[in-house]
């Protein structure tokens, strides 16, 4: 499918998806959002691909957030929508049978921000920057920072970045973890794709159960996520994937996964 504000690229089993509205930095408008939904759709329904890549065009941003343009015109009404809309998109990132790396290449500021917490795993340039600046337009987030951002860095640490609006730099990012490594900015395409390789080969079922018993266990009990992970193992116990990788273990050679 043609988009007009993304590139989709295919390398073997690792699909990457590239922001690309790189003259207002990435901004994420509605129609960016609509294809993002499409292409993650499409990856999802593609049995041969494993992991994803997300990372935005050129060197200066990944995204800068939302397209205030378009926001300013919503009213009330309309900017609920766009939030809910953002939502469903950003949960299918979350809740996509692969897991879909962000490769943070400069900026990811409010709603950038905000989309590289939605995925699975996080990569940052050493000149990455990161912030939820908010506050200081007279807004509060709308694509999901207030949910996911104090579930992977801690309360304290989300208020004072939601309450300031202050940005931080990748090593700050790292430190608190919002991001899993950092990386010289000409090496960032390259750790990411190597990372979404290594995790391609990866059993695809069990990556599958996975991904879903961490996704829904944030948002349940902790008994009930317990036994939601027992339902999953019990299930993947059941996979020829598993009877493989066990063999291959017990026999000492590489395991062959058929995804069944």
């Amino acid at each position: 499918m043609a988009h007009e504000y993304l590139l989709v690229e295919r390398d073997g089993s690792v699909l990457t998806i590239v922001l690309n509205r790189p003259t207002v930095l990435n901004a994420l408008n509605a129609r960016m959002i609509e294809e993002l939904d499409d292409a993650l759709a499409d990856a999802d329904a593609d049995a041969s691909i494993g992991a994803v890549v997300l990372t935005g065009a050129g060197d200066r941003a990944f995204s800068a957030g939302a397209d205030l343009r378009e926001i300013v015109q919503d009213g009330p009404a309309g900017a609920h929508v766009r939030a809910r809309r953002a939502h469903a998109v950003f949960t299918r990132i979350e809740r996509l049978r692969m897991p879909v790396i962000a490769a943070i290449n400069g900026l990811a500021l409010g709603g950038g921000c905000e989309l590289a917490l939605a995925c699975a795993l996080r990569l940052a340039s050493m000149g990455a920057t990161f912030g939820q600046p908010e506050i200081g337009l007279g807004l509060i987030p709308g694509y999901g920072a207030t949910v996911r951002l104090p579930r992977l860095v801690g309360r304290g640490t989300a208020l004072e970045l939601l309450l300031t609006g202050e940005p931080i730099a990748a090593d700050e990012a790292w430190r608190v973890g919002l991001v899993n490594r950092v990386v010289p900015a000409g090496d960032l395409r390259s750790a990411a794709h190597a990372l979404a390789m290594s995790l391609a080969a990866q059993p695809r079922l069990a990556m599958r159960y996975l991904l879903e018993a961490v996704a829904a266990g944030l948002e349940m009990p902790a008994d009930v996520a317990r036994d939601h992970e027992a339902t999953l193992f019990g299930l993947v116990c059941a996979t020829d994937d598993m009877r493989e990788g066990v063999s291959a273990f017990l026999d000492r050679r590489r395991p062959e996964y058929r995804g069944r």
